[in-house]
């Protein structure tokens, strides 16, 4: 089973207080974005305390999670949030701190849909811009887009307010607010599915031109409309990978994915293609490359897909870009698979990577599995719902008895982002979903530290 409107990783360019900032061709990334070098990977055990999904029956989830100075803030669709014991209101954002005891602020927006992502402006983090599906904030009308503040809550009514699809998807970089949904219309301008907002008014600053268009067509295909669902920076700052449903970007045939870069006048779309993901999976999941990352020297990237498998073949062993993880070349040109990894027809929606390990999440049950769909199949090794691959080889990590390092519930993770201290895992409260690393009551939030 498959969760039918999944969200995703996402990362962030723009310097925030208290992170540490890399800087290329004047692009500063914070460190919430930037993969730090480490040595070990991070704990397989999670970090006890961390704030939690209420476990009550209603479907739940964190959908992206982000640090600003010493803050995290987590955004999703849920109502309530536990700690200790202790549950409180919380309607779609909230925030605590990003050390121990990770202690909820009083920080409480009134919310009254989905918040898919959330970036910040300015060095003090003292706004935060919000997407989602949406229509209000705190009571004022706010349609799927916001500025708000980070002490009241309130909205800036400064910057507008109105988009007519769900926004799925933004980064700051500079003082362009790059924004990606299944919008036509936003703040006043017709850029459809992919716009650069000016970061102090909301209005279409003209950055980005993609003129993006196309859906996936084949014979018994469940529609999905044209969106952009997703994007990642580069480490370097320059770059951007995106996905979503689309067959033409900035007039290049591009399917699932495409790399675009970032001048000092506009966005263009890269040379980076990879043919196999012209490829269809089943008709129910059309759109399938979910979530990216960068590799930490942004020479390679990584893609985590759902998809069972491909269109009208289950055949083992597996091939194709189904229900798969896959390295690419970062390179700026046509790409093949550098190393595949499959679960076994089971999903991935996040992505991460350090110089230790590409670590993905899902609900998948298996690794190394391309000789079984729905069961394992000789070779696979049970790694159910997080994943540490060698970034190499892409083979599951395994502890010295031969099983796998890390572990989670089965819960599909929308989001994991690696900060100096670890990472962090953001998803739902799906299959009882309370455990991570070894640890109980942790549903929703994840923190797994470095070593």
């Amino acid at each position: 089973m498959r969760h039918p409107s999944h969200r995703r990783l996402c990362g962030g360019i723009g310097a925030a207080a208290g992170t540490l900032v890399l800087s290329l061709s004047g692009f500063a990334i914070p460190a919430s974005a930037a993969t730090v070098n480490q040595t070990g990977g991070v704990s397989p055990t999670a970090a006890m305390g961390t704030p939690a999904l209420t476990t009550n029956g209603a479907y739940e989830a964190v959908r992206e999670l982000k640090q600003c100075g010493s803050t995290m803030y987590a955004v999703g669709q849920f109502t309530t949030i536990t700690q200790n014991g202790t549950t409180l209101t919380r309607n779609n954002i909230f925030s605590f701190s990003a050390t121990a005891p990770y202690t909820l602020t009083s920080w409480a927006p009134n919310v009254n849909g989905v918040v898919d992502t959330i970036a910040f402006n300015g060095a003090n983090c003292s706004d935060a811009y919000i997407g989602g599906n949406f229509t209000s904030v705190n009571g004022t009308s706010a349609n799927r887009i916001a500025e708000i503040s980070t002490s009241s809550g309130g909205l800036v009514s400064s910057f507008a307010h109105n988009a007519n699809g769900e926004v799925f998807t933004m980064i700051l970089s500079k003082s362009h607010l790059l924004t990606g949904g299944a919008f036509t219309t936003i703040n006043g301008s017709s850029t459809r599915y992919y716009v650069s907002l000016n970061a102090g008014t909301g209005d279409n600053d003209g950055y980005a031109k993609l003129n993006i268009s196309g859906t996936y067509q084949y014979q018994g295909v469940v529609a999905e409309s044209t969106k952009v669902y997703n994007q990642q920076a580069s480490h370097g700052g320059s770059r951007v990978m995106v996905e979503g449903v689309f067959t033409s970007v900035g007039g290049h045939a591009r399917q699932q994915a495409f790399q675009e870069w970032l001048g000092p006048t506009g966005v263009g779309v890269t040379g980076w293609s990879a043919p196999i993901l012209n490829d269809h999976c089943v008709t129910a999941e059309p759109f399938y490359v979910r979530a990216a990352a960068w590799a930490p020297d942004d020479g390679t990237v990584y893609t985590a897909s759902t998809g069972s498998h491909l269109y009208l073949n289950s055949t083992t062993p597996l091939t194709g870009p189904c229900d798969a993880t896959i390295a690419f070349s970062g390179a700026e040109q046509s790409v093949s698979p550098e190393w595949t990894n499959y679960t076994g027809c089971d999903s991935l929606y996040a992505a991460v990577a350090d110089t230790s390990a590409v670590y993905v999440a899902g609900h998948p049950r298996w690794s190394n599995n391309p000789n079984g769909c729905n069961a394992e199949g000789a070779g696979a090794v049970p790694d159910r719902g997080l994943q540490g691959l060698n970034p190499a080889t892409g083979r599951v990590e395994l502890n010295s008895n031969g099983t796998n390092l890390y572990t989670m519930s089965r819960s599909n993770a929308d989001d994991e982002i690696i900060t100096s201290a670890g990472m962090w895992i953001a998803s739902t409260n799906r299959f009882d979903s309370g455990m991570c690393g070894n640890v109980q009551g942790v549903s929703g939030i994840c923190f797994l530290p470095y070593n």
